[in-house]
């Protein structure tokens, strides 16, 4: 089982800078697809950023130029830079990373959901 542990969160003001890390865990083969999802109060989840492994990205209109999603292989951690925050951007933050585990069975898992508090 490929886990997913989420962590940088917090609070930060706005134009202030923070850095997601998404940790995964298990007998990971190869990751096809990462992706950062956040949800704020009373929204629908959205699609922040996402890096297909052909190296094609995307990101929601409302963080380009602000966030970078980016990733360790030697330390199966996936990263958003968040550059600029502001307020809109207050959401519980959840990564996603697909592949392949060691053996052949596919994994689609998603982290914890951190908390991200743009705020002054």
């Amino acid at each position: 089982q490929v886990q997913l542990v989420e962590s940088g969160g917090g609070l930060v003001q706005p134009g202030g800078s923070l850095r997601l890390s998404c940790a995964a865990s298990g007998m990971i083969r190869s990751i096809d697809y990462m992706g950062w999802y956040r949800q704020a109060t009373g929204k629908q989840r959205e699609l922040v950023a996402s890096a297909a492994m052909t190296g094609i990205t995307t990101y929601a209109d409302s963080v380009k130029g602000r966030f970078t999603i980016s990733k360790d292989s030697a330390k199966n951690t996936v990263y958003l830079q968040m550059n600029t925050l502001l307020p809109e951007d207050t959401a519980v933050y959840y990564c996603n990373v697909q592949g392949s585990e060691l053996f052949g069975p596919p994994f689609h898992s998603w982290g914890q959901g951190i908390q991200v508090t743009v705020s002054s």
